[in-house]
């Protein structure tokens, strides 16, 4: 399991509204597909988090590389590595 957290880049706010829907629609997919379980925005708005599953890096970061404001050059990853021991969730596919 992963942590992808973006982060956007400086004076990148003044162009993230016109590549919003491309972006949810890259979420959406990859939500349904059950390769992202959650994503949402920071507070305050300077990037977000998705918490993500794959079967390795290497395919993690072929999504990744899809995301239409890492395209464009608005946003950074940081990508975390984790392996869940304990959850309030039943059970999380690995």
């Amino acid at each position: 399991m992963f942590i992808l957290d973006l982060t956007y880049r400086d004076g990148a706010l003044d162009e993230l509204d016109a590549w919003i829907p491309e972006h949810y629609a890259y979420i959406d997919r990859h939500l349904a597909a059950g390769t992202f379980l959650m994503s949402g925005r920071k507070v305050p708005r300077t990037g977000g988090v998705i918490l993500a599953q794959a079967p390795d890096r290497a395919d993690l970061d072929a999504v990744i590389a899809e995301d239409p404001f890492l395209r464009a050059g608005l946003a950074d990853y940081t990508v975390t590595e984790i392996q869940p021991t304990r959850s309030v969730i039943a059970q999380i596919a690995t």
